[in-house]
């Protein structure tokens, strides 16, 4: 009897290509530090495994987006540092210590409570400290000494509140880092980002703080500019196979995930019949419709109705009506002898993109959309391992 969890439809993921992509990225920044992004349960290939074999690896370190994923990390057997990119509330703080989470620090409110936890606890809290050049998201914000006043805050109240992070007890400044808003599209305002990044570094070197880990590179970054490496590379969507815009050349990465459905059923339906909800789509001939049991309850958008195409053995085929929450209708009209029980290939090389171009979004949507109930399938040496 074949894997029960392949009867349906299921997601491969293949450990081998995540090590080549580790191996190439790392490649690119030899000397630096490894920060493996494993945030939206590792971009929906599954948090535990794909943080596991990142430290077979050897990753210095992984990035998660809430204390709740850092600690299923944990109790899932992580023993390197994991840092906390969101907030994390203060009264969480004993957790961050229990697990020993690094958390990120970017304001001074936070900071204090944090510290207060920590003194109370009697321990130290290692953090991030995060800096917003122009994100305008999370982080102490800079301005230049010329910038006008934001709500009657000027340049020195604002070095103020980081100079009184960096003197609070019980934190410990492990690190510093940005995030960059267009790497992937201007170079010019990626540059100012780090021109930025570097003036407040020297700042508060000149307040004798100097973190043991600078951090600006995510994978736009990484791909397009080495200058801004500092002394760790933080890759997300590149460690699973993916450029982040199209403009970014693929140094040769490799799709980690496959997402298969198995046909249940395939039916002869005559010219002019109504396939799915709406009636969205009519037959213009007799065709041959497959029901594949995948749909939005899945992570399938239903934004793809009418538009997708699905891959039955080398024959594209396209997908008729309104995608429902549990199947999809395909013709295959056009791919003589398919029948139930054969495979199709939703998403994977060459297809996760086009699918996200077509559903007017990026491949990090449609891997972090996809459910819980479809089974992970974890591959090495061509043999499922998990």
């Amino acid at each position: 009897m074949k894997d029960r969890r392949m009867v349906r439809t299921w997601a491969e993921v293949n450990l081998d290509a995540l090590a080549h992509n580790y191996r190439l990225l790392r490649g690119l920044a030899q000397k630096d530090k490894f920060l493996g992004l494993v945030k939206a349960n590792a971009y929906g290939h599954g948090a535990v495994p794909i943080a596991r074999k990142l430290q077979q690896l050897g990753a210095d370190m992984l990035a998660v987006a809430c204390l709740d994923e850092a600690i299923q990390l944990r109790e899932g057997g992580i023993a390197i540092p994991i840092l906390c990119l969101g907030q994390t509330p203060p009264e969480l703080a004993s957790e961050l210590l229990e697990y020993s989470i690094t958390q990120t620090v970017g304001d001074l409110e936070t900071g204090e409570a944090l510290s207060a936890a920590a003194a109370t606890a009697r321990k130290t809290l290692n953090i991030h400290v995060k800096v917003d050049t122009g994100m305008g998201r999370l982080g102490f914000l800079w301005l230049d000494e010329n910038s006008s006043p934001t709500n009657g805050e000027d340049w020195a109240f604002r070095q103020t509140d980081l100079y009184k992070l960096c003197c609070l007890p019980n934190l410990h400044i492990e690190g510093m880092f940005t995030h960059f808003a267009n790497a992937d599209g201007d170079e010019a305002y990626t540059m100012t980002q780090l021109s930025r990044f570097l003036d407040l570094r020297e700042r508060m070197e000149r307040w004798n703080v100097c973190p043991e880990i600078c951090h600006c590179a995510a994978s736009a970054a990484v791909l397009n500019y080495d200058q801004t490496y500092m002394n760790m590379i933080r890759p997300g969507i590149a460690l699973y196979g993916y450029v982040p815009d199209p403009s970014v050349k693929n140094p040769g990465l490799k799709p980690v995930m496959t997402v298969k459905s198995r046909i249940a059923v395939v039916r002869d339906l005559p010219a002019g019949a109504k396939i799915s909800y709406g009636c969205t789509a009519t037959l213009e001939r007799d065709s041959r419709i497959a029901v594949l049991p995948m749909g939005y309850g899945d992570g399938l958008p239903r934004a793809l109705s009418n538009q997708l195409e699905v891959l039955l053995g080398d024959k594209l085929c396209p997908v008729l009506g309104r995608i429902c929450m549990d199947m999809c209708m395909v013709d295959v009209t056009d791919a003589p002898g398919v029948k139930a029980g054969d495979e199709a290939e939703i998403y994977g090389p060459g297809l996760t993109d086009w699918a996200a171009e077509l559903a007017g979004t990026i491949s990090y949507e449609l891997l972090c959309q996809l459910t819980p109930r479809l089974p992970r399938i974890y591959l090495e040496g061509g043999t499922v391992i998990l």
